[in-house]
């Protein structure tokens, strides 16, 4: 696939996979192009920041997006998804009610999102729209985008009862960690996180990619298997004396 990944705002990390990090919270979302099917990970902080993402999509490939995966019910990876309309969106058991219009989780998105700066009209706007995933996931789901094979795994609990990561095997494989890693600050466990399971989580993940694999937090650069591993340790500790 024929693709000018340099100068279009999406870091390439192998073929036909990238990601975009996004202003504010510099929050990771992640892109796999097949011949048949695009996926998307996570879908920004509103309707209006998801446009834009499905902009660059389309400027990039030529093609819409056809395939979401949400990496966990937090505002800022999920609420741009309704600029997606059509796409088949994949989360982890449970994110369903979480993301529900009527729901207390969508009324805790909204006043999260406000409480980071996004304006009570457009995350009303953002809530009004909401959607949930139409597929979920437990344990491990392989899904062909044409000719390119993904895997969404479902490992938590950990960062919240909900995680949801992307594994895309090749040279190297590459997975998508939501905020189970975050490589900008420490770890952020808010009142859904799941403390004492988050280790056993990235035990998970280390054992789904291995070694050799890119691991693309959900917050920051690019890290590997050591940087995994000590985080890892870093809130085993953290657990051990909450």
């Amino acid at each position: 696939m024929d693709v000018t990944w340099e100068g279009s705002g999406w870091e390439h990390l192998a073929a036909d996979v990238g990601r975009r990090r996004l202003p504010g919270w510099d929050a990771t979302v992640g892109l796999v192009a097949g011949r048949e099917a695009v996926l998307l990970y996570d879908t920004g902080s509103s309707p209006r920041e998801g446009a834009g993402i499905r902009a660059g999509v389309e400027e990039l490939l030529g093609r819409r997006v056809t395939h979401i995966a949400l990496s966990h019910p937090h505002f800022d990876h999920v609420l741009g998804t309704a600029a997606f309309p059509g796409a088949r969106v994949y989360g982890a058991v449970g994110t369903d009610h979480l993301l529900a219009r009527d729901s207390r989780g969508a009324a805790a998105l909204r006043e999260d999102a406000v409480r980071h700066g996004i304006p009570p009209a457009e995350a009303d706007d953002a809530v009004a729209r909401l959607v949930g995933p139409h597929h979920l996931v437990s344990g491990e789901l392989s899904l062909d985008l044409g000719g390119r094979q993904i895997v969404l795994a479902n490992i938590g609990p950990g960062h919240t009862g909900h995680d949801l990561v992307l594994l895309v095997p090749g040279s190297p494989d590459v997975v998508f960690c939501g905020d189970l890693v975050e490589e900008s600050g420490e770890p952020q466990a808010g009142p859904d996180a799941m403390l004492p399971q988050w280790p056993a989580a990235l035990d998970r993940l280390l054992a789904l990619a291995g070694d050799d694999a890119l691991y693309v937090p959900g917050h920051g650069a690019v890290v590997d298997a050591a940087f995994v591993r000590a985080q890892r340790d870093m809130l085993a500790a953290r657990s051990r004396l909450s």
